[in-house]
């Protein structure tokens, strides 16, 4: 099930900085808060150089009277321990702490995050400033859990110090034993690499092509996860032992880290850091983008991980740094819709980013509720509108969970092997992308799901319909559970590239797709990369109707029935592969198998939504527009719609039955116009 925050009732936070303003107008900004309905706070993520101005000497004065004056507020406190800025006496006398690129330059005071984890200096340094810091705080009556370091793997998730290499072959020693099983696992006999010294072992360095082994490259990504997890266990430990009354959680979900296994080990829950106008400073090709809606995606995992969390840093303005992530301002209305959308997909804490804009620093344009003016504002109105929204749902909303029927399945080695491997990486993003967006606009809720070692049958079940889309590396005893979740009435759909390397990312001397080429009743007889000159084959669907000229796009792959049971449902149109298959399906007990040899794009996707018969569970009762997200949160046999308007326009929503406005109390039915980034919670 995962590790859960547990809520009475929804509730508002706010990121607050006390060191950055002058201590005369703290008390005003507490009553303010208030006035909001906030009634959690979080500070001190960067104040290391405030508890310890100089190496061993140590003041928590200023942070003692901020939280005395917000628990005469009734304001509870989220503390974060410092780690990730360490002061500049630190750096400075102990350089070894510092990160270094792949060149082994270093980087410099100035920043954050600019530390090592595998620096025992560094570890020694933060376990004294996190154990002082909890025997600090630990007895204070405002403070109620914990925040270790802040965004772990954030800025960069590659660490090549000196003692990042020690500390990686004393990782492979333990994970490998002898050199000679290292040896195999990298196979190292390519091109002369073999070991004979653990000291001639090391994370990528600069070489001819800036291509690593792709073996090792896959370690050093797990090593990293390890890694990481062991500084944040020196936190937890701490915490554990001196405040077991107290929560434990971080904010992530960054690059080269395990989450769920930090989750697991470590926290209370996890937490999230949603900033949904992202989306609007990256360019995209991609037609009919899902923009800031594409958040969900991203809570959808974390909500993989924690049924329920803390958003804790949820976007309330404009943002950006002096030099870049530039974002416009949230129009008005979409604070509250965001705020609405990370409530829909499992937050029940709700911590904005920040309570007044930076007027100093690389992120005095990283906007919260407050302008610079401190001056009332409509963020400020919105958040009002918000606090006085949840005091009526929030007992009623909180502790419930998400519902879909369908999941993405997804797992880490993949997802690492395939930043380096161009044969099957790409596709991830690619089939991910298309499948969430076309469930979204057809209002199907569906789950990210990571596959793990202790991942069993019981955690399958739940989905009718499971898309695991390009897993290379598979293992025959994945295969095994994935054939037990199709023989007991499931639905599975496999992309291209699937089942051709074990786990240290080796290619299977065995019939594509490796091990499970015989639950789906096939074998690959050819295949090709579609780039450059290589263009992608057109689809002709039997029996469906699929847009003509619809490419398979991304990789290619031309299947061959060894099960006269399996049935064709798609081939090639044109190509030197023209009347091959490239779509089956096979029935295995109660359930279907399908194979499709390429990347899904988003008319594929249509097309089998429509095959495998997928339809909103609000189909009975509502007709909802596309640009209104649908999802609802249940709990002990009562649910909860939410529709989410993501358009700058009003949209009409047509109710089949009468349905009870859960914020306002009123009856709906007919129609219902939403007005632009309007939300609907209903009680279904």
């Amino acid at each position: 099930m995962g590790k859960s925050i547990r809520m009475d009732r929804l509730r508002l936070g706010v990121c607050y900085y006390p060191e950055q303003w002058p201590e005369t107008m703290w008390e005003d900004d507490f009553r303010r808060m208030t006035e909001l309905n906030i009634t959690v706070v979080r500070m001190a993520e960067f104040a290391w150089a405030i508890f310890e101005p100089e190496e061993g000497r140590f003041d928590f004065s200023l942070f003692k009277r901020a939280l005395d004056l917000a628990l005469g507020y009734g304001l509870q406190v989220i503390l974060g321990t410092p780690t990730a800025t360490p002061p500049a006496w630190l750096t400075h006398k102990y350089p070894e702490v510092l990160n270094a690129n792949t060149e082994g330059v270093l980087y410099r005071h100035g920043m954050r995050r600019h530390y090592n984890y595998s620096s025992p200096k560094y570890r020694e340094l933060c376990e004294r400033i996190v154990r002082k810091m909890v025997e600090a705080y630990k007895d204070h009556p405002a403070v109620i859990g914990w925040q270790i370091d802040n965004e772990l793997n954030c800025e960069t998730n590659v660490f090549y110090s000196e003692a990042d290499h020690i500390a990686f072959r004393e990782w492979l020693k333990e994970r490998y034993g002898t050199l000679e099983r290292l040896n195999q696992a990298w196979g190292t006999v390519f091109w002369s690499q073999t070991y004979t010294a653990w000291e001639q072992v090391h994370l990528t360095r600069p070489m001819i092509h800036c291509s690593p082994n792709p073996h090792l490259a896959l370690d050093e990504k797990r090593f990293i996860s390890a890694n990481t997890i062991s500084f944040a266990r020196l936190q937890t430990d701490l915490i554990r032992e001196l405040a077991p009354h107290h929560w434990i959680t971080t904010n992530g979900m960054f690059g080269h880290l395990d989450s769920h296994e930090l989750t697991d080990q470590l926290l209370d829950f996890m937490s999230y850091d949603s900033y949904p106008q992202f989306s609007t400073i990256f360019p995209s090709e991609d037609e009919n983008s899902l923009r800031d809606r594409g958040s969900s995606l991203y809570l959808s995992n974390v909500r993989s991980i924690s049924p329920n969390f803390c958003v804790m840093e949820q976007q309330s303005g404009p943002g950006g740094w002096v030099d870049r992530i530039g974002m416009g301002s949230p129009r008005p209305g979409q604070i509250r819709l965001w705020s609405y959308q990370s409530v829909l997909h499992g937050s029940d804490l709700l911590v904005y980013f920040r309570w007044r804009t930076a007027t100093f620093g690389t992120e005095l344009y990283w906007h919260g509720i407050n302008d610079h003016h401190n001056q009332p504002n409509r963020r400020v109105r919105e958040v009002a509108q918000i606090g006085e929204e949840f005091a009526i749902i929030g007992a009623a909303i909180a502790g419930t969970a998400y519902q879909a029927d369908v999941a993405i399945l997804q797992d880490y080695d993949n997802e690492w092997d395939g930043e380096l491997d161009e044969w099957h990486g790409p596709l991830q993003w690619q089939s991910k992308r298309a499948w969430y967006k076309q469930l979204q606009y057809r209002h199907i809720p569906a789950n990210l799901m990571t596959l793990r070692s202790t991942t069993a049958l019981a955690d399958l079940t739940k989905y009718k319909v499971i898309v695991y889309p390009h897993p290379a590396i598979m293992t025959d005893q994945t295969a095994e559970l994935l054939t037990q979740y199709v023989a007991q009435g499931g639905m599975l759909l496999f992309g291209a590239r699937t089942g051709y390397k074990n786990p240290h990312g080796h290619c299977y001397m065995r019939p594509l797709p490796g091990p499970v080429a015989e639950l789906c009743g096939i074998t690959i007889e050819d295949y090709t990369l579609i780039k450059g000159t290589v263009p992608p084959a057109e689809l002709r669907f039997i029996g469906s109707h699929l847009p003509s000229g619809t490419k398979a796009v991304g990789f290619n792959e031309i299947l061959h029935l060894e099960d006269p049971e399996v049935e064709i449902v798609a081939e090639y149109a044109n190509e030197y592969y023209a009347g091959k298959p490239a779509l089956t399906r096979r029935a295995v007990g109660k359930g279907q198998v399908w194979y499709y040899g390429a990347a899904f794009s988003e008319p594929v996707v249509d097309a089998l939504i429509g095959e495998l018969g997928l339809v909103s569970p609000a189909a009975d009762w509502l007709d909802v527009p596309a640009e209104v997200e649908f999802g609802m949160r249940s709990s002990n046999g009562t649910s909860y719609a939410f529709l989410l308007n993501y358009s700058d326009r009003p949209a009409m929503i047509r109710f089949k039955k009468e349905l009870k406005d859960l914020i306002t109390g009123t009856l709906v039915k007919h129609e219902v116009q939403m007005e632009p980034y309007g939300v609907l919670v209903l009680e279904v």
